[in-house]
């Protein structure tokens, strides 16, 4: 899991496949989707913004990776032709199955599968989180009786901290940091976590100048366009209308002098404006950095976090700038994971995935000593319900 090898869904082949659900846009959900859309023409379900975002973060994807992607542009133009919004809660038939999404609160329009064939229900939870964030209402859990779930294990072994406490202590270092008149440097995915940071700052009523860049700024007009998918519409409003948004590079210049928040993609320091700041704020320990998004080993980020490191100018150096995270996860913790699994019946099969380090055995093997029937299957292996 923690290799950075691009894996595709080659032991399914599209003609086997009557239709596609896509949980959410984040890469390694949508990432591969294109794929089954050079020949075949199923259609795909989801909850928009769902697709708006795919097409962000998949263009991208091909114009900055450096993989050999198994398919083009033209792909993922007649992937965008075969999209079909389905809202939260109803019900389509696919061959003999009934379908219907459920929220998962992870990003906007992310969703939980929950199919009915035969007799069988099956709930595929993806990527989600039962906690309501500033963005986003918890993942909806009212699931009824089920025959069998696939549920994620990002966090089986780690425990996030209380959101309203962190949310003020973001508030409180940043508050600090301004009126000292440093800038603080908030990194973060472009699709979702810049939008919950925004959203932090104005419901705190954080009254300094905040400024946003990169793709954040594509994603508040997407955003902007689907209310409906937003917890509060009118805390998201105002927070993409207070902040400033970047839009030439002398406007890029002007903030990063400016003692202000800005946010910025990309959250792993990989790329994108983000970097361009790091350059200014950085090397004057008056600032500070503050980490909001995951950072996966050997991203720049990572070293960032864990050496106070950072490629400057050319040259590795030590930050000036103290660097701080805080964790603004869109996923469920340990315990949340866990409080989940601990409401399914002990009759229901629990198939763990999605999980780095070991995690998908780790969540297995708690679920089993709870009582209950799990495993962490292997990729392609086939369970029956």
């Amino acid at each position: 899991m923690m290799d950075h090898e691009v894996g595709f869904p080659a032991h399914i082949s599209p003609r086997e496949i009557d239709a596609a659900f896509l949980s959410h846009a984040h890469l390694d959900h949508s990432g591969s989707t294109p794929i089954f859309y050079i020949r075949g023409k199923i259609p795909m379900y989801g909850v928009e913004p769902t697709f708006e975002q795919t097409e962000l973060l998949i263009k991208d994807f091909i114009h900055l990776t450096g993989y050999y992607l198994p398919f083009e542009y033209l792909d993922l133009q007649s992937m965008m032709g075969h999209c079909i919004d389905l809202p939260h809660g109803k019900a389509i038939d696919v061959g003999r199955a009934k379908v219907s999404l459920l929220n998962a609160g992870h990003i906007p329009g992310s969703s939980q599968v929950l199919i009915e064939n035969e007799g069988k229900r099956l709930l595929y939870t993806g990527d989600f989180n039962i906690c309501q964030t500033q963005l986003l209402k918890s993942a909806d859990q009212d699931y009824g009786d089920l025959d069998a779930v696939i549920i994620e294990s990002t966090y089986a072994e780690e425990d996030h901290p209380d959101r309203r406490r962190m949310e003020q202590e973001f508030i409180e270092k940043a508050t600090e940091v301004v009126e000292d008149r440093g800038t603080v440097l908030v990194p973060a995915f472009g699709v979702g976590r810049s939008q919950e940071i925004l959203c932090v700052l104005e419901a705190y009523h954080f009254d300094h100048p905040v400024f946003v860049d990169g793709m954040a700024l594509k994603t508040n007009r997407i955003l902007a366009d689907h209310p409906d998918s937003l917890r509060d519409p009118d805390l998201f409003s105002r927070a993409i209308r207070r902040a400033e948004w970047i839009e030439k590079w002398q406007d890029r210049r002007r903030a990063a002098k400016t003692p202000s928040v800005i946010v910025s993609p990309a959250g792993m320091l990989k790329g994108g404006a983000s970097v361009f700041y790091m350059e200014s704020v950085a090397t004057n320990s008056r600032n500070a950095i503050f980490l909001v998004s995951y950072q996966i080993p050997g991203t720049p980020g990572r070293l960032l976090q864990e050496k106070g490191q950072f490629m400057l100018h050319g040259k590795m150096r030590k930050v000036d700038a103290p660097v701080q995270k805080f964790d603004f996860s869109s996923h469920c913790g340990r315990n949340e994971l866990r409080e989940t699994l601990s409401k399914i019946n002990g009759k229901t099969k629990i198939l763990v995935v999605h999980g780095a380090e070991g995690n998908c055995g780790k969540l297995a093997s708690w679920a089993k000593e709870a009582g209950l029937d799990a495993e962490a299957p292997r990729t392609g292996q086939i369970v029956e319900i």
